[in-house]
């Protein structure tokens, strides 16, 4: 028996619990992991509160990615005692997720975790960090430089924001930080942030086309923000759409790329290729140290999930929760 977080919803009566479970209860899978770290995104959250048709089938076990070893395994790549990570895949959704004591999944959705990485450090990037990382390397592909011009990163104090304003300052680059929560500013400023703005400048509806602000942005609100964002991108410029924290809807014209050939781009960090994921992962681990992630993150333990994804939802969260299991 091992302890985890699950989800039922039995004649429309949905409830999440702190539950012990099975062993043998366990979904289909080749990998069964002993799960060090796992934590609460905002797509965890809405699974566990109900807030979101998120979770697919039931009972589920929330909880997106984790970090772990591997406790047993039917595939010729991995050894007993291999440090892992997973992220997406449908995990917490479809197939039973990071938030218990103990997983087993397809092999195939697993990477090595960086040799220089611990579990720890791992989910404190977590799926935010791992986001923000695919976002910047897609800037970088398209040749968007710090010598480029402004990035600007919207819903700035939470987890993939609070990740890109620190990968991107690292890099070099001029960040605008567009937040809801002023009174976070410091907290954006020692992330690496050069300018902060409102939110609200962003997120009622704009003109097709505006003053042009930045030669590229970050967003993980959709919406508003989203066309906004858009309409305010400077000539050859690209935004990158990873989030959908405001709205799914996009109320934009093609103004912004026929008139200023600007590019929008999405990523997708849940069925990312596995060169993709390691390419990622080993950025991150050169770039963000463990003693550096103590001012964004808060350690909870399982009995803490339920409220603290409550606290998310509600926008009562700064930076990132992470979870300790084992």
């Amino acid at each position: 028996m091992f302890k985890g977080i699950i989800i039922n919803n039995l004649d429309n009566d949905y409830e999440t619990k702190l539950e012990n479970i099975n062993e043998k209860d366990l979904p289909e899978g080749d990998v069964l992991v002993k799960v060090y770290y796992s934590t609460i995104n905002y797509k965890d959250a809405l699974a566990i509160t109900g807030k979101a048709p998120i979770v697919r089938k039931f009972p589920m076990i929330p909880g997106i990615d984790f970090a772990g070893s591997v406790l047993e395994t039917n595939n010729k790549n991995f050894n007993i005692g291999d440090k892992v990570i997973l992220n997406g895949w449908g995990v917490g959704e479809k197939h039973w997720g990071g938030l218990a004591e103990k997983a087993r999944v397809k092999s195939d959705w697993l990477i090595p975790l960086p040799q220089n990485m611990t579990f720890k450090q791992a989910m404190s990037i977590g799926t935010a960090g791992y986001t923000a990382m695919l976002a910047v390397l897609a800037l970088q592909k398209e040749n968007i430089i710090p010598d480029s011009g402004k990035i600007l990163v919207t819903g700035a104090s939470g987890g993939v924001g609070s990740f890109a304003i620190n990968i991107l300052s690292k890099l070099g680059y001029d960040v605008i930080a567009s937040t809801g929560r002023l009174e976070n500013s410091n907290y954006l400023t020692a992330l690496g942030a050069n300018e902060i703005i409102d939110r609200n400048t962003l997120s009622e509806k704009g003109k097709p086309l505006m003053k042009e602000r930045w030669v590229a942005a970050i967003d993980s609100l959709g919406g508003s923000t989203l066309a906004n964002v858009c309409a305010s991108t400077s000539y050859g410029g690209m935004v990158i759409a990873c989030g959908l924290a405001q709205a799914m809807d996009f109320p934009a014209t093609v103004a912004p790329f026929i008139l200023r050939g600007i590019t929008l781009k999405g990523i997708d960090s849940v069925m990312a290729s596995h060169a993709f994921r390691i390419e990622a992962w080993n950025k991150l681990s050169q770039l963000i140290k463990e003693n550096e992630l103590a001012p964004m993150i808060e350690e909870i333990s399982l009995n803490d999930v339920i409220i603290k994804a409550n606290n998310l939802i509600k926008g009562n969260i700064t930076g990132r929760i992470i979870v300790k299991l084992n």
